[in-house]
């Protein structure tokens, strides 16, 4: 059990330790974007498009970290008026789902990533599957974190 909250930990901070340092580079980009227009009324051919770039990998890595801290949506109201045992049933059907939502996400996604390999960005050059390669490590966490939400109990995990 210790390796296995050990390679969570890993997991959680490789999350969090990329989609801050993707945060960072992209407001540094954005200044330096902002004020090369400003001041020598040039902007960098590729600045803008790696802005989106990181902009896509927050955004999907924000997914993921939010499921893991149970910030979505929930229809806690509609459940909380039903008996327990089908509270019960919904709590396992909604993190089914989400499992399978997540194994959808990685196995798309990776074909889509792969698909996207021999064409690139024009303001980079990059591969495309750098950008959509988003879309797999995303559903690997949202599956890890729904494995894990679903060996927990309804109200411990606030689902």
């Amino acid at each position: 059990m210790k390796v296995l909250s050990t390679i969570k930990k890993i997991l959680d901070w490789v999350l969090l330790g990329f989609a801050l340092a993707f945060i960072l580079a992209m407001v540094i980009l954005i200044i330096v974007q902002v004020f090369s227009r400003q001041l020598f009324s040039y902007t960098p051919s590729w600045s803008e498009e790696l802005s989106k770039l990181f902009f896509v990998w927050i955004s999907f890595l924000g997914i993921a970290y939010g499921f893991k801290s149970k910030l979505h949506i929930a229809l806690g109201l509609v459940v909380d008026a039903m008996p327990e045992k089908i509270q019960d049933v919904c709590d396992y059907f909604s993190k089914v789902l989400v499992i399978g939502f997540g194994v959808i996400m990685m196995y798309y996604g990776w074909h889509f990533t792969v698909l996207m390999g021999n064409s690139s960005m024009p303001g980079t050059g990059l591969p495309s599957s750098v950008l959509y390669g988003a879309i797999p490590v995303t559903g690997f966490y949202v599956t890890f974190y729904g494995i894990e939400l679903l060996f927990k109990k309804r109200h411990a995990s606030g689902f």
